[in-house]
């Protein structure tokens, strides 16, 4: 899990979004913004929040008990469950009793992350609110060390996962089937069930992309497999693809030359100060050039808590890199 001692440190950088802008209160409560401030990773079918005054003080909200090695001045726990029934009014719950310490405290204004619990205290808060989402993500982008160990951890799943696929592709073995092997292959990397559920994009061979399906794959197709499995919150997101007969064509073998070599562009360019757009107007060009065509999608983003993440190589935002945060390089 993430480190509780880090993640104080990371309430101390929340601290000062909250000093610029000027709130009494902040009140984070999507379950993976409470995880990175607090190293409390709630069930997936629990809520939790984190509260955060501005004299540093902080209260974390947990499903059925307090999680007393979170860091939290003060841990508190709700009933999520009554009799082992998951309750479905849990976002109420937990916004009445952050509500009622606000009103203790005589809080004016508070800054609140987008999520279930925060939807209704800003139905309810009768003060100034204001949303803090896109300080949250900017904050994100430096990966600290707890941070980095467990997208290590995610990759080695990924690394096994593409370890099984060369092992078992092979024409008349079904999209299912791979799918199956390769769950298994992480799992087993990961020494426990990988959550959320999330494995990756693409698992659909002879087509651009896809969910598995109950197909058999043939000979002379390319498999693209865009594999992303989560370990204990962090995302890993790597793309390869597999000749089934293991007998590219020569063009196939040229696409894949064209490909590798927009990667050394990416590698030479990617420094902090680098806008994003640079790189991948970088490439894009080059791809004009070789095969005549442009880059059909982005040529990457940021990965970490979410599957994407700042920054964008994408000219549909203006991203400048900045030391210390991981993106994906994926040229289609």
């Amino acid at each position: 899990m993430l480190n509780p001692t880090l993640s104080r440190q990371r309430q101390q950088r929340l601290l000062d979004v909250m000093q610029r802008r000027k709130l009494d209160a902040i009140i984070i409560a999507a379950p993976h913004h409470v995880y990175y401030f607090t190293a409390h990773l709630a069930h997936p079918l629990h809520q939790a929040a984190l509260v955060l005054f501005a004299d540093g003080r902080s209260i974390l909200f947990s499903a059925n008990g307090p999680n007393l090695e979170a860091a939290a001045d003060e841990s508190v726990g709700y009933e999520a469950n009554r009799f082992s029934t998951l309750r479905q009014d849990q976002p109420l719950e937990v916004a009445t009793q952050i509500l009622a310490r606000l009103k203790a405290r005589n809080i004016r204004t508070i800054g609140l992350d987008c999520s279930e619990v925060t939807s209704q205290i800003a139905m309810r808060f009768e003060g100034p609110r204001t949303a803090i989402d896109e300080d949250l993500w900017q904050m994100r982008r430096r990966k600290d060390a707890d941070e980095l160990a467990l997208m290590r951890k995610a990759i080695d799943c990924c690394a096994a996962m593409y370890k099984k696929a060369r092992e078992i592709i092979q024409p008349g073995i079904t999209e299912l089937e791979v799918f199956g092997q390769l769950h298994t292959a992480a799992i087993a990397v990961a020494g426990e069930p990988l959550r959320p559920s999330y494995l990756g994009n693409d698992y659909a061979c002879g087509v651009p992309g896809g969910v598995a399906r109950a197909r058999p794959v043939e000979k002379g197709e390319l498999y693209i497999l865009d594999l992303g499995p989560a370990y204990r919150g962090y995302f890993s997101d790597n793309c390869r693809a597999i000749a089934v007969d293991r007998k590219p064509t020569d063009e196939q073998h040229r696409a894949w030359e064209r490909v590798t070599r927009c990667l050394k562009i990416v590698e030479e360019m990617a420094k902090p100060g680098v806008r994003c757009r640079d790189i991948f107007a970088a490439v894009d060009n080059f791809l004009k050039q070789s095969r005549g065509s442009e880059l059909g999608h982005h040529l990457g983003h940021g990965v970490g808590l979410q599957p994407h993440e700042f920054p964008h190589l994408n000219p549909k935002w203006d991203d400048t890199l900045i030391e210390g945060e991981i993106f994906t390089a994926e040229p289609g």
